[in-house]
């Protein structure tokens, strides 16, 4: 006897600029994950799309890892696992693919095995592997999160913003793993580094919260992590100002990078475009998709 079951999950963006580790949105943009479980068998991966011939299919997978995590907490030692991923998140670019990843297959295995975790167990379980919540949390509950943790437990809010807002993405053609991304941070930050921050952070959720996106001009400034990850990304700044110049309300680095992030109701053609040239300018190829919020966060298709 075997159980299958289909999952969609959103690809998330986090930080948006000063909330470090803290805010995350997801996107519409979805790997889908296929998981059947058998009592005989072994392990098969297929993988189809974004990461196909890089992604690990065998038990470094981290979709497997998740699978296994729920197995192993719920008592249930399936022996045939079966794993199919259709994945449109591009991989190592600060769209979120690994917590997809790890969220499809633990939502995948909790829903295969009778839908026993809540899914705050989940996210605690998602936050445990991923390492930090800021994009599990949007990825599980859809919309934007704040997460934050309080002792070894991860807590979130999830809220959505006051009218609709697109986000313009540039995926330059090259990876930036987060390992790499952390390794150029200082350990310390200064008092007025950490004021300008908590006051940005502050804006960026009053502004999302009540449609007023004009504030996000400043509230997506941060001091924390952009200048030092500027470094790894060829551009970054011009990138940014030629998507003001054509009309976003601000932009900031998705995740660790390397994709850039611009914010805006309206003329998203105009502003992608205008973020690739920049791009090119600084002899780095890369393309746009204009993406808005997930309200849904992951969810069972099949």
């Amino acid at each position: 006897m075997s159980i299958t079951v289909k999952v969609r999950v959103p690809g998330t963006t986090a930080n948006c600029g000063p909330g470090f580790d803290t805010v995350g949105i997801a996107c519409t943009i979805y790997s889908e994950l296929e998981l059947s479980l058998s009592d005989e068998g072994t392990l098969r991966i297929e993988i189809e799309g974004e990461g196909k011939g890089r992604i690990p299919t065998d038990r470094n997978n981290i979709i497997y890892q998740a699978v296994q995590a729920v197995l192993d907490k719920v008592g249930k030692p399936y022996q045939g696992i079966y794993l199919k991923l259709y994945n449109k998140i591009p991989l190592a670019r600060g769209l979120g693919s690994s917590a997809a990843a790890i969220v499809g297959g633990l939502i995948a295995a909790n829903q295969a095995t009778g839908n026993t975790l809540t899914q705050e167990e989940i996210f605690s379980m998602a936050t445990i592997i991923e390492g930090h919540p800021d994009n599990v949390a949007p990825a599980i509950f859809g919309g934007i999160t704040i997460s934050v943790m309080q002792g070894n437990q991860p807590v979130y809010l999830r809220f959505m913003p006051g009218k609709k807002l697109n986000m313009v993405v540039a995926i330059p053609e090259f990876n930036l793993s987060t390992h790499t991304a952390r390794q150029v941070l200082p350990d310390t930050i200064t008092m007025k580094d950490a004021v300008f921050n908590i006051s940005r952070v502050a804006l960026l959720i009053g502004a999302l919260c009540k449609g007023e996106f004009h504030h996000l001009q400043y509230a997506l400034e941060d001091k924390v992590h952009q200048p030092y990850r500027m470094q790894l990304i060829p551009g970054m700044q011009q990138v940014f100002d030629a998507a003001v110049a054509k009309g976003a309300y601000g932009a900031a680095l998705s995740g660790a990078g390397p994709c850039l992030i611009a914010f805006t109701e309206s003329n998203c053609d105009r502003i992608g475009m205008a973020m690739v040239q920049a791009f090119a300018k600084c002899d780095v190829k890369a393309e746009y998709i204009t993406l808005s919020i997930d309200t849904e966060g992951a969810k069972v298709i099949e």
